[in-house]
């Protein structure tokens, strides 16, 4: 039997979950490991320690508690840090805003929690002072050098362990790749093994068919392989269970790669359920301790914002009703958090107010824009009023725009995966915008586009990716070609 071919692209934009799948089995070094959970609360300390010896203090027995305080605290807020994830998508400053966005969060407790025991007044200001402003800079160092630094001690101890694929398969493939290109795993992909006959193997290093599953066994035990992967098709499994009986006789470690990888994973993770393992393909980025630090950031952001720009809502407001006649909010229903209809506010920007079966999306040179519409559609003023939808907690700064009821109702018949969009709550700006597809979706295809862009900051949220989309959404406002 040939090996099934696929599109190389399409196969590897969905297995892309390889790198990326949450909690699960965890493959490192022990000191790779201790390294990734007690980095950066073991640098918190050492930074506290050297703001009171640069003040001239003495570390007191109030230090010794605020140091133990702030070591638990951080191990909590900071997720496992990531020493193989490299930044190519974003610039390097989203590590650096995601590390001070935490430790904000733990300033904040930890400032919290000293006034309401009233030990606050142990502690000197300047000494407080330092340690929060320096102690991002610290953590970013320490995570770039602690990178290089278990490259080398690995690489110095020789510490490579020897693994084999069963499964000469897309999936097969897709994980040989990943594990020779993260050089802190020091790992070395010897082979396959397959019964099938093999045409071609794509270019995965060295790596070659080195025989059958029945071969394998042998080849393990002769060889010094330390990790087998098995990456057989579920519809395999009287192969796979023969094959874990032959392997009782070798001390390898046996992982198995289900192909959950043919659906297109969003969020995957691997939970309990009382004892047994469950496996989410697709799940909101926003659960436990992420759903609140997104809902507190908005809650921040967003009274922030509206401290900052409600002049300009006073000024819009007034312009819109001394310009046309008509209300000057525009109510619509839009699909909000799991689906379910919000009303979402907007200036209005036209001599009408449609919210019906049937939506017209607003064209280029639409006649129903007003000239004053025209400007605030513009430069996005229109928007201002959802930062009230935010605090309401209807929707979020960063997240999907959230479309017409109408328009949901017809693009959910066409576009594969259209509702998965919905699984966080709409954004006032999102990352489809930022990357060119704001405006009217005159066809099909870019509303798959757009959607594609939406599922994708799904995959791969996080704290310093709404920045950095806030950021690009500030400089994109006066001179973007699409908004009109």
């Amino acid at each position: 039997m040939d090996v099934e071919e696929e599109s190389p692209s399409t196969y590897a934009y969905r297995v892309s979950a390889l790198g990326s799948m949450r909690s699960m089995t965890n493959v490192d070094f022990p000191l790779v490991t201790l390294v990734k959970l007690l980095l950066f609360p073991t640098m918190i300390v050492a930074t506290l320690a050297l703001a009171v010896r640069l003040q001239g203090e003495v570390f007191t027995s109030y230090y010794v508690i605020l140091a133990l305080l702030s070591f638990l605290i951080s191990a909590h807020v900071f997720e496992e840090i990531s020493l193989y994830r490299a930044l190519q998508r974003f610039p390097v400053f989203v590590a650096l805003s995601n590390i001070l966005l935490r430790w904000v969060i733990i300033v904040a407790i930890i400032v919290f929690l000293g006034y309401a025991t009233e030990l606050h007044g142990h502690f000197s200001e300047p000494v407080l002072l330092r340690w929060f402003v320096i102690t991002p800079v610290v953590l970013l160092g320490a995570q770039v050098a602690a990178r290089s630094a278990i490259y080398h001690v690995l690489t110095a101890t020789q510490q490579t362990r020897n693994a084999v694929i069963v499964g000469a398969n897309q999936l097969g493939y897709e994980l040989c790749r990943k594990i020779n290109d993260d050089r802190l795993l020091h790992t070395h992909v010897k082979g396959f093994f397959d019964d099938r006959r093999i045409q071609r193997l794509p270019l995965v290093s060295d790596a070659q068919k080195l025989g059958e599953l029945k071969d394998l066994p042998d080849y393990v035990k002769e060889n010094g392989i330390n990790l087998i992967y098995v990456c057989l098709p579920m519809a395999s499994q009287p192969r796979i269970i023969r094959l874990l009986d032959e392997l009782r006789d070798t001390t390898a470690s046996i992982y198995f790669v289900p192909d959950i990888f043919m659906f297109d994973l969003i969020q995957a993770r691997i939970d309990r359920i009382t004892g047994i393992p469950v496996v989410a393909i697709c799940e909101t980025p926003f659960y436990g301790f992420r759903g609140l630090v997104k809902r507190v950031s908005d809650i921040l952001l967003g009274i922030f914002i509206l401290l900052l720009i409600w002049p300009v809502m006073l000024a819009v407001g007034l312009g819109v009703k001394l310009t046309s006649p008509g209300p000057i909010i525009f109510k619509q229903r839009r699909y909000g958090l799991d689906g379910d209809e919000i009303v979402v506010y907007k200036f209005r920007t036209m001599r009408v107010c449609e919210d019906g079966d049937t939506v017209v999306q607003a064209r280029r040179d639409d006649d129903r824009i007003t000239p004053l519409g025209r400007i605030l559609r513009k430069t996005s003023l229109d928007e201002l009023p959802q930062f009230l939808n935010v605090l309401e907690g209807k929707m979020s700064i960063v997240g999907p725009r959230p479309h017409a009821v109408a328009h949901n109702e017809m693009y959910r018949k066409v576009i594969k995966g259209y509702m998965i969009r919905h699984k966080v709550k709409p954004g006032i700006t999102g990352w489809a915008q930022v990357n060119g597809f704001r405006g009217e979706t005159e066809s099909v295809d870019k509303m798959k586009a757009r959607v594609e862009y939406d599922l994708d900051y799904l995959r791969n949220w996080s704290l310093a990716l709404d920045l950095w989309i806030i950021f690009k959404t500030v400089l994109l406002v006066f001179r973007d070609k699409d908004a009109f």
